[in-house]
């Protein structure tokens, strides 16, 4: 059964089309159970939802269209434009309100082995728009999980999953890829220091309390920054955060009213809309005696309105401002990466070859089931006819020849059919063992 991975992801789509088609995690269960009820053709699904992509791992069916491996719209791969959209891109257009032209142009969409190959760069890191970075792995983990929980992965897209894990935490412990500190959190706190020139005194608002938010709160400390306070719209776990940070926790209804108080603004959460206004901003500035305020959102669907970014004094940053830092930081890396990349490569291989040994010990399957349906029907033939009072010998006869005549009578009409098409390697196989 063919393999999918649909997406798009920063390279091919701005971050205005990314949010679009962003599923929080909380939604994946009910966006798996609405692709499986209306994609019938699609047998297994993991959706993989990021800040910097959205893609789709799947199983067709044997009678589903399959298209062929391609970049997005305008390019092409194996001399293949993206078009039409496969059914799994008519789906996410559909459950996303995007336009199915508008999803074309930005897609991508690679088949079996470049399925794979694909997935374990994206669990290494090595697609990621910050080279290495370690929060992939874990986010590919959140989506097997939960299309385990949902019930749309089999054994297929298990194999494909578990060994791209795999790979990638080889990825992780025999490479450097991770060593040089250049994650978005890093690259927040770095664009802190060039617009302030004493990072000390400045008092840093963190929203959020996941594990990209932690990070920036880490490499805040070690840049000096010691007021730090944390937003959350569960208190318990920005009270969990802040008490490490050695600072206050707040509801985030609480923000609005507090958000005059800080200098740095960083915002990472899984809201599907934002949650600070133009509007709340414009007052902070105003109560700051327009003091600036350096904000960044590295959430998607974002968290802060764009809008935001037209107020004097307000610097306002989105993930995909933090590209350049991030490109500063990665030469360190580039080593590591082509280390990692062989990796990916064997890992490749090696799935390759268990799928193909799991084809062929699926069709042994068969095929035994097979012979003992003949065997069972033959042998009850031959009851049958000893208790009719036939000879022994004439019935014994009769059964090895019907048994002989039905086992081979399937490989024979195989073996003919690879002849007439001159298939050398089933032809030179066949003489290589039975050859006299």
């Amino acid at each position: 059964m063919p393999i999918l991975a649909f997406g798009l992801n920063h390279r091919t789509a701005q971050i205005d089309l990314r949010e679009r088609v962003a599923f929080a995690e909380s939604d994946l269960p009910a966006a798996l159970k609405s692709l499986s009820d209306k994609t019938p053709e699609i047998t297994e699904a993991v959706i993989l939802s990021t800040c910097n992509r959205t893609e789709i791992y799947c199983v067709l069916s044997d009678a589903a269209e399959v298209p062929v491996s391609a970049s997005n719209g305008s390019a092409t791969a194996n001399g293949h434009a993206l078009a039409p959209l496969p059914l799994v891109g008519r789906w996410l257009a559909e459950a996303s309100g995007l336009e199915p032209e508008r999803l074309r142009e930005v897609a991508y969409v690679h088949r079996d082995e470049q399925a794979a190959w694909h997935m374990m760069r994206v669990a290494s890191g090595l697609d990621s728009q910050v080279l290495g970075e370690p929060q992939i792995m874990g986010q590919v983990k959140v989506a097997y999980e939960s299309a385990r929980e949902t019930g749309t992965v089999g054994s297929e897209l298990g194999l494909m999953v578990e060994t791209s894990l795999r790979i990638a935490k080889r990825v992780r412990t025999e490479t450097a890829i991770g060593r040089n500190p250049v994650s978005v959190a890093y690259a927040a706190v770095t664009l802190a220091r060039r617009i302030f020139s004493d990072l000390g005194s400045a008092r840093a608002l963190l929203i959020g309390a996941g594990e990209t938010i932690d990070l920036v709160a880490q490499h805040m400390q070690r840049a000096g920054i010691t007021a730090i306070s944390v937003a959350n719209r569960t208190l318990e776990r920005a009270t969990a955060l802040a008490s490490r940070l050695g600072g206050d926790a707040m509801a985030l209804t609480s923000v609005a009213d507090r958000l005059a108080e800080f200098d740095i603004v960083v915002s990472s959460t899984a809201s599907p809309l934002p949650v600070i206004g133009k509007g709340t901003v414009e007052r902070a500035v105003k109560r700051r005696r327009h003091s600036p305020v350096f904000m960044v959102d590295i959430a998607v669907p974002r968290d802060i309105e764009p809008e935001v970014g037209e107020l004097s004094d307000v610097y306002l940053y989105s993930i995909d401002d933090l590209t350049e830092i991030i490109g500063e930081n990665l030469a360190g890396r580039e080593d590591a990466a082509a280390e990692a990349e062989q990796l990916v490569a064997h890992g490749a291989a090696e799935y390759a070859r268990e799928r193909r040994m799991r084809a062929g010990q699926a069709v042994l399957r068969q095929y035994r089931a097979e012979a003992q349906e003949l065997r069972d029907a033959a042998l009850a033939a031959a009851r049958r006819r000893l208790d009719a009072g036939q000879e022994p010998d004439q019935i014994m006869e009769r059964l090895a020849a019907d048994l002989t005549n039905k086992l081979l009578h399937r490989p024979t009409v195989a073996i003919r059919q690879a002849s007439a098409r001159e298939d050398e390697a089933v032809l030179a196989w066949l003489r290589e063992h039975y050859s006299s």
